[in-house]
Order: C-alpha cells, then sequence, then structure tokens
C-alpha cells in the first residue's frame, strides 16, 4: 500500500543542513543549541528559530521542494500538510505571495498534498478568525482545513468557536491539535467547536468516557510518538498511550509531526509501534489504511 501522512508541519520538515541553506550565517553550535531542546517550550522555540530564517516567499518555495523529495524518497503518495498561514502573518509577508511560491513547487511533484492552514491559538480569537478569513480564501485552490496549534494552555478551543463555524461554512473540514499538552478537557474542547480529527490526542488515554466518545463518534487521533517523547509531552517511550488508545478501540494514524526537528520519519514510526509496542504486521496494516480511510482528500 502507497504510504499517506495526514500530521505534518512544513516548518518543520526543515531539518539542520536546510537550515543552513536558508541562513548561512548560522554557526553549527547555534543550530544545534536550538536544536537542544528537552521540553515543549524549547521546542516551540526551536519552531520559532526556523521561522525566523523564512525571510523571503520564495524560502517558503524552497523548504516546499525539500519537503516534497523526503516524502518521494519515502514512497509517501499523499499527505496533509499544515501551513502556520499565523505565523506568515506574523512574519509580516504577504499570504498570497508565499501561496504562490508554495504551490509552484507543488507542482513539480508527483505526491497528492493538501494544505491545511492553521492559526497561533494563544494569540487570541480575532488572530485565530483572520487565519480562518485567510483561509476561507483558498478553499478550492490547495487548502483542505483549518486548524489550530500552538499552546493549549494558552489558547483554549472553546474562544474559537465562531472561527471555527466560518472555517466550516467555507467549505473547509476541521482539525486540531489538542490533548497534547493538555489535558481531556482540551480535547473536549477541540470536539465542541467541530474538529472533525485531533492532533496527537494522547491525553484521551486519561479518561475512560472520552475515550469511548471518541471510538463512538469515529474521531481520529493523529497520533506521533517520537514527536510527544521528544517535547516532554511524555515522560518517556515506555510510557506513550498509543497502545492503550488502539485497544480503546479509538481510530489512530501514525505521522512525524515534524520531522526536520524530531529527526524521525513515517517508517520510523511504525517500527517503533511494532519493536517498542507489540503492533502486530495486521494491526500496522489497518493503522497504515486509516490514514487514507480518514484523509479530507477524498477521505471520510
Amino acid at each position: 500500500m502507497a504510504k499517506a501522512e495526514l500530521h505534518l508541519h512544513l516548518e518543520g520538515t526543515v531539518d539542520r543542513e536546510t537550515l543552513q541553506i536558508l541562513d548561512p550565517a548560522a554557526s553549527r553550535a547555534e543550530i544545534d543549541a536550538a536544536w537542544g531542546y528537552s521540553d515543549f517550550g524549547g521546542f516551540l522555540q526551536c519552531f520559532k528559530f526556523i521561522a525566523q530564517r523564512l525571510r523571503t516567499p520564495a524560502d517558503y518555495g524552497l523548504i516546499t521542494r525539500r519537503m516534497l523529495a523526503q516524502l518521494t524518497a519515502q514512497d509517501i503518495a499523499y499527505a496533509e500538510v499544515t501551513l502556520a498561514a499565523g505565523v506568515v502573518l506574523w512574519l509580516g509577508f504577504d499570504f498570497a505571495e508565499v501561496w504562490r511560491e508554495v504551490r509552484a513547487a507543488q507542482r513539480e511533484s508527483a505526491v497528492e498534498i493538501h494544505w491545511n492552514l492553521d492559526a497561533i491559538r494563544q494569540f487570541g480569537a480575532e488572530h485565530v478568525m483572520e487565519v480562518a478569513k485567510l483561509a476561507a480564501a483558498y478553499v478550492g485552490d490547495g487548502a483542505i482545513s483549518f486548524g489550530i496549534g500552538g499552546s493549549e494552555v494558552g489558547g483554549p478551543a472553546a474562544q474559537f468557536r465562531e472561527a471555527y463555524a466560518w472555517a466550516r461554512d467555507a467549505g473547509l473540514r476541521l482539525t486540531a491539535h489538542a490533548g497534547e499538552t493538555d489535558g481531556p478537557d482540551s480535547i473536549r474542547q477541540a470536539l465542541a467547536i467541530g474538529a472533525e480529527r485531533i492532533g496527537h490526542g494522547i491525553r484521551a488515554a486519561d479518561d475512560a468516557e472520552l475515550l469511548r466518545e471518541l471510538r463512538g463518534r469515529n474521531i481520529p487521533l493523529e497520533v506521533c510518538i517520537t514527536s510527544n517523547v521528544r517535547t516532554g509531552a511524555v515522560s518517556g517511550l515506555e510510557a506513550h498511550p498509543v497502545r492503550k488508545l488502539y485497544d480503546a478501540g479509538v481510530p489512530i494514524t501514525l505521522n512525524t509531526d515534524d520531522p526536520g526537528i524530531f529527526e524521525c520519519t513515517l517508517a520510523g514510526e511504525f517500527a517503533l509501534a511494532k519493536d517498542r509496542f507489540g503492533f502486530s504486521d495486521a494491526e500496522l496494516a489497518g493503522i497504515a489504511e486509516n490514514a487514507w480511510k480518514y484523509r479530507f482528500g477524498g477521505g471520510f
């Protein structure tokens, strides 16, 4: 089966080598220090370190081409990729110029890409609505969904109900990061405002009632094992609840999240699931099929 991935951040595909291309003046020591994070706050700083070196719209085209080359090398035929539209606005770029670069790069590849445009939740409801309206303008031109990323604690999902309704009415599918670094209530808030898939969602494992709801409503979780270990969202690999989520009947997919930052691959995530969590080949085949089943581009 050709591979598919549903939780992948464009900016997070930037690895140390690509960072050096973006900023030749950056020293190796400076780059290694940025990648030396040990918690979620440090990861966000690394993401910011990368974003600040995207200095022209053409840089977005560059990292898109490199991402597509990486996907091709891994035999990944389909991906839904998050472009941090909120960060683009924060950097002061004309989003239309960035979009032209990204779309031009996309046309050079056979990999099928659909875009999730997301907002920075801790920037507040006005910012999130601005990004929702921006995303709506690109329905039919590559944008397939809208979501929120950033600090769950700093931006509770409940305050974005209006923005999510706007995005839904414009024809966008809805996602949300939730239950990554905050508890089950963060997931409930995301569901309440209309999220159809949950990015991460691992803290659902702490709440049996929520697990039943996710299973009953057929809400898939975009699980990112290495990401959760590297950011400290779980205390260690042995503490990751991927097996518990699966055994509870919650639909899951496996994803890399930010493979350049976490230095992981999709094949590596499946290997972890097999070698460290005891998933059988048949179970892994079902999880791989879920990425196709729950994709927004022709899926559920």
